[in-house]
């Protein structure tokens, strides 16, 4: 009873908070549903975008991969760090000067109106089969492996499983279609620190049990016994992140997703000047630095204690094995209100920028120009729903065989490298043209498409005899590979046509906004830099 009252309280607090927060705002513009009227602050921005990306597959899967491998996996978070020190120092004063409102609106600037529709359509592609059902779905799996929910309520596991789905999927979407980005950020930054304390909670716990009563003995002890696991270089057979792709496919995976993937950018472009939106970024980036205690080294623990328990093939359950083993009942409900909080903050950004871009990408540039801001706030609230019942009717049906977390990946990875290649074009280059770029967002998917899903024994087999390797190449080479390729056909199909730049705002069409940058960023960058570098030199054997 106690931990069904904590885990109640705590997810109607963050609802009450959000209200309250948001209930004098009026969202009868397309500038206040979608970007918050451009009012966010740096916590709000950087505990927003934490919760964008962080869910139960984080905690759960790369615990799982550290828990079969070695610690080389937090490479998702330490060089996601880096990335978004190159969102705050080139990419938002460039989005913000402009005043975006999405990333495709962009392209239309820089190239034309159909490249924004073809550039939103691949989001929208993206976002509705992989994103949206595949986060209610590890939710679901994720809280029914930590709780046994389906055991506590009596019910089958398919049951459990459409009851969380439509559960998490209903409350995520009340946010987004109701409250706009605001309550959504809010809700995030407050599901944040309640993530930031569950997470650090279980390694804590399990340390200290470890160690009989001493954190630091428990450590010494997990350090010591289990070495191996500490290499941050860690490239075994096999291994789901091979060092080598830091160089490659992860350097691309990385800048996309967090200085040009929508739902990840729109909470920084909803600040209210770039000194916040900077701050916001660098703060969620420092943060990512301490993310692989909560998601990394838990795995390695949960190695020690049950590698006489649990199998290489059961290791997807030693994350929720460890927090069953040392979380007391007494922060049961608290533990799972947090794990959905972070798995419906996901869900509701992701439906969010969703609505954004169909609204401005679609709608208001193609179907309806002379829209008014209300009526976009009421097709976006309709496309938000659509999307969530849609998201809450698949999710369920998805086989989960495989490995769901590789399985959204590689379908990221899909539209990430050609979308990259051509918004760097864009900003970087004059010589690129609008037709080029159509070529570049249409064939470098469906060829990262072919050489992953369709022909990819052949295609390994070739890779494989061309660099006298032993093993498949990573998807992230191959996404490298169509990123390289894409800028290939990016100037070829360029050549001849006359330069273009990028067409400058309309006069008054865009909100005037404060470009001074925040004065330390470049100093807390560096810092974020040298951190980064330094995991690597004091972790690596």
């Amino acid at each position: 009873m106690t931990a069904v009252l904590s885990f109640l309280a705590f997810t109607a607090s963050v609802a009450a908070i959000s209200w309250w927060l948001t209930r004098n705002d009026r969202m009868d513009s397309s500038e206040a549903y979608f970007l918050a009227g451009r009012s966010l602050t740096a916590w709000v921005i950087a505990g927003s975008l934490l919760l964008t990306n962080l869910s139960t597959e984080h905690l759960i899967g790369l615990n799982a991969d550290a828990f079969n491998h070695t610690i080389a996996v937090m490479a998702w978070e330490t060089t996601a760090a880096l990335a978004m020190v190159l969102a705050a120092l080139y990419f938002l004063p460039r989005y913000l000067r402009i005043g975006l409102t999405t990333i495709p609106e962009f392209l239309a600037l820089r190239f034309d109106n159909q490249t924004r529709v073809i550039a939103t359509l691949l989001f929208l592609f993206s976002y509705s089969i992989a994103i949206l059902p595949v986060v209610l779905l590890f939710g679901a799996e994720g809280l029914e492996s930590l709780f046994e929910v389906s055991t506590t309520f009596g019910i089958s596991a398919t049951q459990a499983k459409w009851l969380m789905v439509w559960g998490i999927g209903v409350l995520g979407s009340m946010y987004a279609i109701f409250g706009g980005l605001k309550a959504v950020a809010i809700s995030d930054t407050i599901n944040g620190i309640g993530f930031l304390i569950a997470g650090l909670l279980i390694p804590i716990l399990a340390l200290n049990m470890v160690g009989d009563g001493d954190i630091l003995a428990g450590f010494e002890t997990v350090y010591t016994e289990e070495n191996e696991k500490f290499d941050i270089t860690g490239d075994e057979p096999g291994s789901f992140l091979p060092f080598g792709v830091l160089f490659t496919g992860m350097i691309v995976n990385q800048i996309f997703f967090w200085c040009t993937n929508q739902s990840i950018i729109q909470r920084a472009l909803g600040a209210k000047n770039l000194k916040e939106a900077q701050k916001g970024v660098l703060i969620a980036a420092t943060f990512k630095l301490i993310g692989p205690i909560a998601i990394v080294l838990p795995g390695v623990i949960a190695y020690h204690m049950f590698k006489d328990t649990l199998s290489s093939d059961q290791y997807l359950q030693a994350y929720p094995l460890l927090v069953r083993t040392v979380l007391p009942t007494v922060l049961t409900g608290f533990f799972a209100a947090v794990m959905v909080g972070a798995v419906l903050s996901t869900f509701n950004s992701v439906l969010n920028s969703a609505a954004t871009l169909f609204c401005d990408g679609i709608y208001r540039s193609t179907i309806n120009p002379a829209s008014t801001g209300r009526n976009q706030v009421k097709v976006g609230r309709l496309v938000s729903t659509l999307l969530a019942i849609a998201a809450m009717l698949v999710a369920p049906t998805i086989d989960t065989s495989g490995s769901l977390y590789m399985y959204l990946q590689q379908i990221n990875a899909t539209f990430f490298g050609p979308m990259l290649a051509v918004i760097l074009c864009g900003l970087m280059t004059k010589s690129i043209s609008a037709k080029a770029a159509k070529i570049g967002l249409l064939v470098g998917p469906l060829l990262f498409y072919l050489l992953n899903f369709i022909f990819g024994d052949s295609y390994q087999a070739f890779m494989m005899q061309l660099f006298g390797i032993d093993e498949p190449l990573h998807f992230l080479h191959t996404l490298v590979v169509v990123f390289v390729v894409t800028l290939l056909l990016l100037f070829v199909f360029s050549r001849g046509h006359a330069k273009q730049v990028a067409a400058p705002p309309t006069p008054g069409s865009r909100v005037e906004l404060n470009l001074e940058p925040w004065r330390y960023a470049w100093l807390a960058s560096g810092l974020i830099a040298v951190s980064t570098i330094c995991f690597y030199v004091v972790l690596a054997q």
